[in-house]
């Protein structure tokens, strides 16, 4: 009897400790996770403000930007194009923001006249040799109005005029740029004879590219403005190398022989010409000098005409003493007699400056 109270006593001290640390490890529980769900709400509100700030961003006084939600614009027209300054729109994948440059300088190039190289042997300024032949797999090249193959490349410098039509009405707007001096270097080398592209007329064909790419662009109405073709090279083929250059060498000896030839014109041509109005000058002069001296004679004439009409004799006489005088200067003895008594013709001797007589040497004794 005594035991059994003991049974019952001990089963119910035992059993009371139990509950009791059960509902304090369940509290503990329940407080913990409260904590927990308190801090993770916490951080996803903290993560949630960071993703919300991430959508912020800047645009540069040199660009402007559109957000396309889902893959389509924000906003229609000039309203979709935002303005420098900070702007917000919802983090990928909700937004996507596109940033375009205005004023920057953008670039396009073309190699589809090119041969084969690879990005690695262009950066290191290396070239592949060349093959037997052309393989118009992966060789590119261009054909020349005279029916030659030529190599060309260029590069297209534009700006983005409309960037809302630069972005909208194209997939991928640079890739029509692209396109357009593809067509325009194919082209324009169809229209050149291969000396005027690789020596002649360098500056024309590049001319006829810009126009040619300009006016493909302005077509298509891509909202960019070009601005020149920059780094345009044309070589021939490699394989023929040799035979370009015996023919350009050629073409400079010739010009060489031509210009000393134009030069050897020129000389003698001046010359010529010198000598000719030298002479031209000189017969007018002296026929100045004549003409101005037959006149003056003439006028002297004039003036001495009516002396001989009245006395001719006396007047012949007058001059031809005078003109005696100045002839016979040196004359230490001047005698002239006109004529004879009987009418006869006189002969008239003189003798000037004599030559004194030699002296003959004494005889010996």
């Amino acid at each position: 009897m005594s035991d059994h109270p003991h049974h019952s006593h001990d089963g119910h001290d035992h059993d009371h400790p139990v509950v009791e640390t059960t509902d304090a490890g369940s509290q503990a529980l329940s407080e913990a996770l409260g904590s927990s769900f308190a801090i993770v709400k916490v951080v996803m509100w903290v993560l949630f403000l960071v993703f919300l700030g991430s959508g912020f961003f800047k645009v540069e006084p040199d660009q402007r930007a559109i957000i396309l939600r889902f893959g389509k614009p924000v906003g229609t027209g000039e309203k979709a194009l935002l303005g420098p300054g900070l702007h917000f729109g919802f983090p990928p994948p909700i937004d996507e923001v596109e940033k375009i440059s205005i004023t920057g300088i953008q670039k396009a190039t073309s190699t589809v006249g090119w041969y084969y190289t690879t990005p690695e042997q262009e950066l290191a300024g290396t070239e592949p040799p060349p093959m037997g032949s052309l393989n118009p797999a992966v060789d590119g090249y261009a054909l020349t109005a005279d029916g030659n193959i030529i190599h060309t490349r260029a590069t297209l410098s534009y700006r983005i005029e409309d960037p809302v039509r630069y972005v909208f009405s194209f997939v991928n707007a640079s890739n029509v740029v692209q396109n357009a001096l593809d067509n325009a270097l194919l082209y324009t080398a169809a229209h050149f004879k291969v000396d005027d592209i690789l020596n002649r007329d360098i500056a024309g064909f590049r001319d006829a590219v810009r126009r040619r790419a300009t006016d493909l662009i302005q077509r298509q109405d891509v909202g960019v403005v070009v601005e020149d073709i920059v780094d345009l090279r044309s070589i021939p083929p490699r394989q023929l190398k040799p035979v370009f250059d015996a023919v350009v060498t050629a073409g400079q000896n010739r010009s060489k022989v031509l210009n000393e030839a134009r030069s050897y014109e020129n000389q003698v041509t001046s010359k010529a010409s010198a000598d000719a109005e030298s002479r031209v000058n000189l017969a007018e002069s002296d026929r100045v000098r004549h003409v101005n001296e037959m006149a003056s004679q003439a006028e002297r004439f004039t003036e001495i005409l009516p002396t001989y009409r009245t006395t001719p004799d006396l007047f012949v006489q007058a001059k031809l003493n005078e003109t005696l005088g100045r002839v016979m200067t040196n004359v230490s003895e001047k005698i002239f007699l006109p004529e004879r008594a009987d009418g006869k013709t006189r002969e008239l001797r003189l003798l000037l400056n004599r030559e004194p007589v030699t002296p003959k040497p004494a005889a010996n004794p």
